[in-house]
This record gives structure tokens, C-alpha cells and sequence, in this order.
């Protein structure tokens, strides 16, 4: 079937689960777990759900629907899912409430099977591919009372036309594509997110120009691997040139254009793909922000070499200076396992000397651990977990040193801040962010200044968010 219509089907769906919901005021609870690809995937289906006549509510216990949205890249997700799987059965028992898990935690087999085994109270199951279906998946658990499995292991299709449901009036995620052909050693993705599958230039415009209309200031565009945008197999043959735009790079260009939109971000790329025009229209076009998440994973060309990244610790540091020597005033962040199979002290201090050499704005670190039916899973060798944490603990205190040290520049520099709402911690304050993702609380009126672009000169750091005073308004 093609999507169009199969869209077109999902929306009979809603209106029947709406007829079944009429009168009734009922309510839905939704955890989203794991990366920024899973949040918009989460605002897809509030957006459906919304439509099927449910209302959000933040206590799963007076929810007549509940909705895990699953990741699998570290083991603690697992833990997390089943504990609220544990939690759920006395509501489910006093309430009947539907509970429903998808994500991708759902494409691998031995979780089913352990949901089904344990935790059999579950109604429906449903994968990264069919997400889309949710609204058909519903009406048959409400119409015949039984549980549901929807989980295909090829590759889905890319579905557009989806309602969404965005969870800010100023910032909005934009999925470019999905899947990834990278496989790396220790990663999963591949496996549940299936092969790299881009959508159609002209969509995405659309999508981002009705954003633009709508109010929104800052888009960031989502990817497993973003600066493969249209070199997937779907698109090879077919020679794409929609308005000039055959690449990531004159995506980029094409979204700097468009009228309204203040601030354009983007995660992942991979160091592998990362060519010369990409970081030219970071460099010429004014609204894509000069941050590059740039993701390290090892500073060992060795331990980069088993994980399958394809680049050396030498490549990966002569990209940076080619960077910063393009782009001005570029940040970098990055993300870094720690402890993966194989891993010597020799490996690690590696890792450290790159820390030390690129200067992150921020560092997210994980410690290794293993995903079954990834290459890692059966390697020999495993480091020791009291290794991984004793490594981790070092590279948190050099990171933590490195970001108190970077945050001394901002001090008494002009900062231009995307204004937000009121500060989570300080009601009375409001907060941003810099171009470089700095969080900054400062005085002001919320009413005349949320989703404006303003001037703050910085006048402290603290080091995970820093303070300014309000010098221009936009």
C-alpha cells in the first residue's frame, strides 16, 4: 500500500477510536526514553493520540492509556521500562487502563518475550516501522479485548502527514531520516531503526516553513547520521535536485533561507562523512548555529578500529582544526564510551589526550555496556566494571576541570539567547540558550520576551548554566 493511503487509512482509525471515546474525557500518560529521534517520534504520537479524543496528564495512575516510547542503547533503559512495567499493574487491575509499549526496544525479540512471559498485563506492542499504524492498533485492542503485536523486522517506509503534537511553542525537532548503515561494533541502532531512509527535500521544507509560520524560532534537525541526508539507496538512482538541494549541505543552505527561522542545529553527523561543503555552509549561512555535536566515541585508533567507526584518533583531530580554522567561533560537543571491549589503559589515556586537545563545550559519557545481537556482545576481553567506573570517574573530573575552564570565557561577553520560559529551578528567572547550547538564567519579563531573541551580558558561570543581564531585545 502506498504511504498516502495507508495515511489515509490510520485516519479512519482515529475517527473510529473517537466515536468509541465520545463523552468519556479520558486520559493519557507517555514516557519517551532515549535520544531526541525518539522525542519527535513521542510527538507523533501524542498527536494521534490527542486526535482519538485523550488528554495529556503527568500521573500515570489517572491515566486511562499509557505509552512507553523504549530506547535500547544502554542496559539501564531495559531496568527503567520493566520497573514501570511493575508499577502499572495495580493501576492497570483498578483502572483497566490500555498500556502500550513501542520503540525501539520492541524490535528485539528477547524483550517481547520477556514482556510477554512477565509482564503479560501489556496490550500492545509495537515497533520503530509501525508507528504510524497506532491509531489501527488501538481501535482493535478497545473493539476485541485482546493483546496486540505489531513489530516488523524490514525496513518501514517513510510516512509523512502524521498529526504532532510538539512539546514547545518555540523549538521544534525536524526529522530528516531515519535509520543508519553504519553498524558500529557496540550499537543496536541498525538493527531497530533499520537502513538509512531519507525523506523528500520538498517535505521537509514544508515542514519547515509551516514552523516558520506557526511562530517557531529555532529548528534542529534529526538524523542517525545527518550528513548522509540523501545517500541512501532510495534516492541513488533517482538523481533528486528538488530547488537545488542533493546533499546535506544545500539542505542546509536551502533552510537558512526561509523567513522567520532564527536558529538552525543539527545531531548526528559521523566524522567518517563529514565533507568540506557541509562545513562551508555551516560557516556561510547565518542561522545554522556554529555548535557541532561531533561524535569521538574512543580517542584510540585501535579501540576506534573495533568499534568499526572507519577514522583514526589523527583524522578525527585534523577534522577539528580543519573546523576551527573555517568556522568562526565554532563549540564542539561530543559523546564517549568508556570501557568497550579491548580497551587498555594505553586506549583510555587516548581518549583523555583528545578531551584535552579538542576542548569540548560539553561531553556526554556513557560506560560500555553490552547489546545483544551487536558484534561487541561476543567479543572477548570485556573490561572489568571496576575499571569502567574508575576510567569514567577520571574522564567526568577532566571533563567538569575543562568546561569550568571554558566557561571563564563567557564572563563579561555579549551572548545572544533564544528566551524560553522560566527557569526550572528559579521561577522568578527566565532561560535561554546561547548559540553555543549554554543554559542562561537572567531577570524578566516572561509575557514580552518568551521565544525572542535577546542580547545577555554574562556576568557569572555556574558551571552547567550561567547568569547574564538582558542588554538588547530583538
Amino acid at each position: 500500500m502506498q504511504t498516502s493511503k495507508e495515511i489515509e487509512v490510520q485516519k479512519q482509525y482515529i475517527e473510529k477510536v473517537k466515536d468509541i471515546n465520545k463523552g468519556k474525557k479520558l486520559k493519557y500518560f507517555i514516557l519517551t526514553m532515549g535520544c531526541q529521534l525518539n522525542e519527535n517520534d513521542s510527538e507523533k504520537l501524542c498527536g494521534l493520540v490527542e486526535q482519538m479524543g485523550y488528554e495529556k496528564t503527568k500521573q500515570y495512575e489517572d491515566a486511562d492509556l499509557v505509552l512507553f516510547n523504549t530506547c535500547c542503547v544502554r542496559e539501564n533503559a531495559e531496568d527503567k521500562l520493566f520497573g514501570k512495567l511493575g508499577e502499572l499493574k495495580r493501576v492497570k487491575e483498578t483502572r483497566g487502563t490500555i498500556i502500550a509499549i513501542g520503540g525501539c526496544m520492541m524490535q528485539e525479540k528477547h524483550i517481547t518475550d520477556k514482556i510477554k512471559e512477565s509482564y503479560s498485563y501489556t496490550d500492545i506492542i509495537f515497533g520503530t516501522h509501525t508507528l504510524h499504524k497506532f491509531p489501527e492498533d488501538l481501535y482493535k485492542t478497545l473493539r476485541d479485548k485482546n493483546k496486540l503485536q505489531d513489530v516488523i523486522d524490514i525496513d518501514g517506509e517513510v510516512y509523512e502527514g502524521l498529526p504532532i503534537k510538539r512539546t514547545s511553542s518555540i523549538k521544534a525537532s525536524v526529522t530528516i531520516m531515519y535509520g543508519c548503515n553504519n553498524f558500529c561494533s557496540y550499537c543496536i541502532v541498525p538493527y531497530v531503526r533499520g537502513r538509512e531512509r531519507s525523506r523528500h527535500p520538498k517535505d521537509i521544507l514544508n515542514e519547515v516553513e509551516q514552523l516558520a509560520k506557526e511562530g517557531y524560532k529555532e529548528i534542529t534537525l534529526l538524523g542517525q547520521n545527518v550528513n548522509s541526508y540523501l545517500k541512501s539507496e532510495q534516492w541513488q538512482d533517482k538523481k533528486i535536485d528538488y530547488k537545488g538541494i542533493n546533499s546535506f549541505a544545500t539542505l542546509l543552505r536551502a533552510i537558512n533561507e526561509i523567513d522567520g527561522i532564527e536558529r538552525i542545529r543539527f545531531v548526528s553527523p559521523h566524522p567518517k562523512d563529514f565533507t568540506d561543503d557541509v562545513i562551508d555552509a555551516i560557516a556561510d549561512c547565518k542561522k545554522v548555529c556554529k555548535l557541532i555535536h561531533l561524535p569521538l566515541q574512543s580517542g584510540s585508533t585501535k579501540t576506534l578500529n573495533t568499534m568499526n567507526r572507519k577514522y583514526t584518533k589523527e583524522q578525527y583531530l585534523n577534522l577539528v582544526d580543519k573546523m576551527k580554522k573555517r568556522i568562526n567561533n565554532l563549540t564542539l560537543t561530543t559523546d564517549i564510551i568508556v570501557g568497550f571491549a579491548g580497551e587498555t589503559e594505553e586506549d583510555f589515556m587516548d581518549t583523555l589526550d583528545v578531551v584535552r586537545k579538542v576542548g569540548y563545550e560539553q561531553v556526554y559519557m556513557f560506560i560500555y555496556s553490552k547489546r545483544v545481537g551487536t558484534p561487541g556482545e561476543k567479543m572477548e576481553n570485556q573490561v572489568p566494571d571496576e575499571v569502567k567506573h574508575e576510567r569514567f570517574n577520571r574522564l567526568k573530573e577532566l571533563v567538569e576541570k575543562s568546561i569550568a575552564e571554558n566557561n571563564k570565557k563567557y564572563i563579561g561577553t555579549t551572548q545572544k539567547v533564544l528566551v524560553e520560559g522560566p527557569s526550572k529551578n528559579s521561577p522568578d528567572l527566565l532561560t535561554g540558550r546561547t548559540e553555543s547550547n549554554k543554559v542562561v538564567i537572567f531577570k524578566g519579563d516572561l509575557s514580552s520576551l518568551k521565544g525572542k531573541l535577546i542580547d545577555l551580558k554574562i556576568v557569572s558561570e555556574h558551571m552547567w548554566y550561567l547568569k547574564g543581564d538582558i542588554m538588547k531585545v530583538y
